[in-house]
């Protein structure tokens, strides 16, 4: 009998989720409430690192992602449309009002190259949007179905053994399935208490969009600076092959909205954001800004990524609160959790780290 998973959250990880597990002949329906990345997934800045997570709990989740976003890109593009891979060298600059850079180069204005964090062999970048939507696509050619609708809770009958899902309530509908993943980032905190599971906040950020006309190197910044308006602030910097340049670093404190649609940025935070870059280079201080956005990562309190089975719940999986690294790690992921939820057992990634039941979390107070 074919395995009916309904995967509620059309993000990255609920993408490759669904993909993973329709390659592995799952009957899938994915449950989106707004539209394929219309949160975190289509807004992040796609950074990709090999071995930055080396040391922690992260590290082998981590090295395995990182391979397989260059087999997905390469495997995805064939036939639904390229999702912006490609490897890059990372730098550390800080500014200063002494320019240390190379003539010719584009940081041409108060840049001090600090030194390179990463080199064309460990890491590179891919377009989230475009990674998330081309799974969801992929996974839909090998039969998926995506609904637009939003996941209220699960459905679940009384057996010896406990409770079991049957489904996952959509308004006042319910879809029937043989078991239901949550990954729907910071809004899976709507189902935490229910389930017992960690609580999910969510962290928000803000980034531009520019557009400058002259075609910047594969290099991602990680950038420091003293900001007249905003102190000490930390902005990463990652021009991408589409010509656009994405500008990321000034969290706030706004809680997360009902509604993910209704996210707006804080035009403040991403004037300083444009501040910064302009300071850096005569490239991006005479770009367009064509895009200002804000996002929500997911998180819980040891900041490791929840995946697993829910506890107490046949049937119930959970899929989030990566923090900054869910792009990164989105494809080991959703293999892992595919592994599991048709074969009883991840084989690629060990999950026992990341399992939400885990003692690091129930010795912690509350995120």
């Amino acid at each position: 009998m074919t395995l009916h998973v309904a995967v509620c959250g059309a993000g990255v990880i609920g993408a490759a989720t669904a993909f993973f597990l329709a390659e592995r002949g799952a009957e899938v329906t994915l449950v989106e409430r707004g539209h394929v990345a219309c949160a975190a997934s289509g807004k992040s800045g796609g950074f990709l690192a090999l071995d930055w997570c080396d040391g922690s709990a992260l590290g082998p989740l981590a090295r395995v992602s990182f391979a397989l976003h260059e087999r997905l890109a390469t495997q995805l593009s064939r036939q639904f449309g390229d999702v912006g891979y490609r490897r890059v060298d990372t730098l550390l600059v800080q500014e200063e009002p002494e320019r240390n850079t190379p003539d010719g180069f584009w940081l041409d204005r108060s840049a001090h190259l600090r030194g390179q964090l990463g080199n064309r062999e460990s890491t590179a970048q891919v377009q989230p949007r475009l990674l998330t939507e081309a799974l969801v696509d992929a996974a839909v050619s090998r039969g998926a179905r995506l609904v637009t609708a939003t996941a209220d809770r699960l459905a679940t009958r009384v057996t010896e053994s406990g409770e079991r899902v049957v489904g996952v309530h959509l308004g006042g509908a319910v879809l029937d399935a043989d078991a239901v993943v949550l990954a729907m980032g910071p809004w899976t905190a709507g189902f935490a208490q229910a389930l017992g599971l960690p609580p999910v906040a969510g962290l928000r950020g803000n980034s531009i969009h520019l557009r400058p006309t002259q075609e910047i190197p594969a290099h991602c910044l990680f950038v420091e600076t003293d900001d007249p308006a905003a102190g000490n602030i930390s902005p990463e910097i990652y021009p991408r092959p589409d010509g656009e340049v994405y500008v990321c670093g000034m969290a706030d404190d706004i809680p997360v909205p009902e509604d993910p649609l209704s996210i707006q940025p804080n035009e403040q935070a991403c004037g300083i954001l444009a501040g910064v870059a302009a300071r850096l280079s005569s490239h991006l201080a005479t770009a367009e800004i064509v895009r200002q956005q804000a996002c929500y990562r997911p998180i819980v309190a040891d900041g490791l990524p929840l995946l697993g089975a829910i506890e107490g719940y046949a049937g119930a999986y959970v899929a989030t609160a990566h923090n900054c690294w869910g792009i990164l790690n989105a494809p080991g992921s959703g293999l892992a959790m595919a592994e599991l939820i048709v074969e009883g057992e991840a084989s690629t990634v060990d999950l026992r780290p990341f399992t939400p039941s885990r003692a690091s979390l129930r010795q912690r107070a509350v995120f």
